[in-house]
């Protein structure tokens, strides 16, 4: 590019610079979005016993720098020396430079004072140990943690059990105990938490492992991984067996081919999204203390390798706002604010380490040990629009590879000084870092620098999320009286209107499709502002390893594919992250997950054809047979016992339901028979059981339970039964994943996809997350 009047790094940095000022969005305090304050008022502010918000964004900034700035104390420090540290922590924060992991926000200087975003825990081969796991994941859970476990301990299904002479049932019926647990524990009252679940590629029951998610019902609250070893990735390239290992003796359990094995994967990610990879002989070349065991696991969305009761303690730079103007006209990277921000990031998470209540003891003492930290980014994408550069460029993996290694080497920096001023972390004698290297030096933490999901906080900092692509340039937000607001992209907004070619249909354009690919926008906006389905996932691999070769943990990063995309795409994208240097790897094909997960919002046609017009292709509802087979089933619920019928039609699927609420009679009957009504009404019209499971299940008004599952409602009631029945006949069609057939349609937008529990807004995936943008609500932060 050269340095002109018509340069578009120009042209786009003048516009922003404007914008912003225009936004009051330049000072040192920006203006929190509405989208921001709305997110913290549901999640983060303080609530009295009535649920009432008792705590500005203003206070929860002062109450977080207040708390850990008390850790000085204990090394020394003076109450001025205190208050000059809460100041720094609160100019950081405030200044949205930087944000701390969610539980960091919501919980210092409050009576739960868990600080901590994710746990690794052992699952040891024995019940006592597995179910004594069980226990201490749902204290992890309910303190507003996430947890990751490897399973590759536990014998496998038909093996016998020593102590009773019976069969062992295989680590994935224990995984669902796990799930099951996880299920009803909910965090702050809130939302579940997140699993990562690993099986190593070696272990007798890898294929029932592979397929536990095949039925798109089972194990919702974990992310599963395969463990693969070098050796396994080069016999499937060379087509080579591999073998089968019982772990309870290590004995051998026969073989198998490994280029089967690894089709199967890529097939069941193609299909599902399940399971993804880890390289687990990359991430124990890297790691930092071998002496207290080999790591085998990581939290739930794959950034922080850990080992057995280790903790992570996260925050992330926003690098939107590490930008200047240069003398050029166009945007730069201010080392300066970088610097300041890191030395202050890396003294602030130290604390938070001093400052945790942590959930179970063996926890405290391990992360005691390591002192871990991670430090990470949001805002990459949007670094990358200030400076005028296309994500899928040479320039923009060197700007990545640029940032996050003066990153680390400014954070190694500050974890050494750290160490001058308190020591080291304990295990850092007989650590790797304790070696012969000419610039080794006593470090405070242990690899403190990872690239964490970012969903949440980067929605109360504006910013993208991670080193993502931007995902959509226009998604849609239901706001407090229930309107549906689509908001574009405030950066994409000020260039538009700058440059002259915004406008009513430019912004119906944008809104169809969240791309401005199919819009009259010029050239190089459509270069710049490019979006994660744009972008090709060659391109989203080459970032992670990018990424990867200057962070000392991992890169929690989606590899996003479109619907079009095969099984050897997938293949494709395991190898070239293998090869690349990374240390795990998840991929999305767009539609794979039941229920597409995307914010895209605006009129949806199917392959490529215009909205038809409105009230063309009305659906009408099929007439009645005179006589229909169904099933009936009794749920238990708050005002007792509920009897649900589902009718199905020729082909099997759902076509009618009839509840009735017990001997209740009056208001309770009334409502139930007017839902089932309508249930019904929509089945017959060709809805799919699906939506309508998703619009009533988790409504709440008295709660009981029934066979281990909690029952909310008399809607939840039934669609909980909906699922059961429906779910069921999905399952058993569905044992293994299957491909697309020839003749089916593909590459159709998918907005038809879940909507979010908390705000009805449309969901997207991300991150290896589920996730709002609308409120912040997700399944795996």
């Amino acid at each position: 590019m050269t340095t002109t009047q018509t340069d578009p790094a120009i042209r786009i940095a003048r516009a922003l610079e404007q914008s912003e000022a225009d936004r009051n969005q330049s000072g040192e305090f920006p203006e929190l979005t509405p989208n921001a304050r709305q997110v913290l008022a549901r999640r983060y502010l303080a609530k009295n016993h009535e649920g009432e918000v008792i705590e500005d964004p203003e206070g929860m900034f002062r109450r977080v720098a207040r708390n850990l700035s008390q850790a000085d104390l204990l090394y020394g420090a003076g109450e001025g020396q205190r208050r000059e540290t809460e100041e720094k922590f609160h100019r950081l924060m405030r200044s949205l430079k930087f944000l701390p992991n969610s539980p960091t926000l919501m919980n210092a200087g409050r009576e739960l004072q868990q600080l901590s975003a994710c746990f690794v825990l052992p699952v040891p081969d024995s019940l006592d140990g597995i179910f004594g796991s069980v226990l201490d994941t749902a204290m992890i859970h309910k303190s507003g943690g996430g947890t990751g476990f490897s399973f590759s301990r536990l014998r496998p299904e038909g093996d016998i059990v020593g102590s009773t002479g019976g069969i062992a049932s295989g680590p994935v019926s224990f995984i669902r105990a796990f799930d099951t647990a996880t299920d009803v524990v909910k965090q702050g009252s809130a939302r579940r938490g997140a699993n990562m679940g690993i099986l190593d590629v070696t272990h007798p029951d890898i294929l029932a492992f592979i397929r536990a998610k095949s039925d798109g019902v089972s194990l919702q609250n974990f992310n599963i991984s395969v463990a693969v070893s070098d050796d396994f990735m080069r016999k499937v390239q060379s087509g080579e067996d591999y073998e089968l290992v019982n772990p309870r003796d290590g004995s051998a359990a026969g073989t198998r081919n490994a280029a089967g094995t690894f089709e199967l994967i890529a097939r069941s990610a193609w299909a599902t999204g399940d399971p993804g990879l880890v390289f687990l002989d990359r991430v124990n070349r890297d790691n930092p203390n071998p002496q207290l065991g080999r790591i085998e696991s990581s939290n739930p969305c794959g950034e922080q390798f850990l080992l057995p009761h280790e903790s992570c303690n996260l925050g992330s730079i926003n690098l939107a706002r590490m930008t200047r103007a240069g003398e050029d006209g166009r945007a730069e990277i201010d080392w300066s604010a970088l610097d300041e921000a890191v030395e202050t990031a890396v003294h602030l998470l130290d604390n938070v380490i001093d400052m945790n209540r942590y959930p179970i003891p063996e926890i405290e003492e391990m992360t005691r040990k390591t002192r871990r930290i991670g430090l990470g980014v949001m805002g990459f994408a949007d670094m990358l629009v200030r400076m005028g550069i296309p994500y899928d460029s040479d320039e923009a993996l060197d700007t990545a590879g640029a940032v996050l290694g003066h990153i680390r080497r400014r954070t190694t920096e500050a974890s050494r000084a750290l160490a001058a001023a308190r020591g080291p972390f304990p295990e850092w004698p007989a650590s790797a870092y304790n070696n012969d290297a000419p610039d080794a030096a006593p470090m405070r933490n242990t690899a403190p620098t990872t690239i964490a999901p970012t969903g949440t906080i980067s929605i109360i900092a504006g910013a993208s999320s991670g080193i993502e692509p931007l995902f959509a340039l226009a998604y849609e937000r239901n706001v407090m009286d229930n309107t549906r607001l689509t908001e574009v992209n405030p950066a994409l907004e000020a260039v538009a209107k700058a440059e002259g070619f915004h406008s009513g249909e430019f912004a119906r354009q944008v809104a169809a499709s969240g791309s401005l690919q199919d819009t009259d926008a010029p050239q190089w906006a459509k270069d710049i502002f490019r979006v994660s389905h744009d972008i090709s996932p060659q391109w989203h691999v080459k970032m992670q390893a990018r990424a990867q070769a200057y962070i000392d943990n991992a890169v929690s990063k989606t590899i996003n594919m479109p619907a079009e995309a095969t099984p050897e795409d997938v293949a494709a994208a395991y190898i070239g992250a293998w090869q690349g240097g990374c240390k795990g790897i998840t991929i999305y094909r767009d539609g794979s997950k039941e229920g597409q997960v995307l914010s895209v919002p605006g009129p949806q046609a199917k392959n490529g054809a215009e909205p038809a017009p409105a009230g063309a292709g009305r659906p009408e509802p099929r007439s009645r047979p005179q006589s229909v087979r169904g099933v009936t089933e009794r749920v238990r619920t708050g005002h007792g016992n509920m009897y649900v019928t589902v009718n199905f039609d020729e082909e099997g699927k759902p076509f009618e339901v009839f509840a009735n609420q017990g001997k209740a009679g009056g208001c309770d009957s009334a409502q139930i028979e007017a839902v089932s009504r309508l249930i019904s009404l929509a089945l017959r019209s060709g809805i799919p059981a699906e939506p309508i499971i998703e619009q009533m299940q988790g409504i709440t008004c008295c709660t009981a339970w029934d066979e281990g599952v909690q029952v909310k409602s008399g809607p939840d009631a039934i669609a909980i039964t909906l699922r059961r029945i429906a779910g069921g006949e999905r399952a058993a069609e569905a044992v293994q994943p299957r491909l697309m057939p020839p003749d089916a349609e593909r590459g159709v937008p998918a907005a038809d996809g879940p909507r979010c529990p908390d705000c009805n807004s449309r969901t997207y995936y991300q991150e290896g997350c589920v996730k709002c943008p609308g409120c912040g609500w997700n399944r795996c932060e």
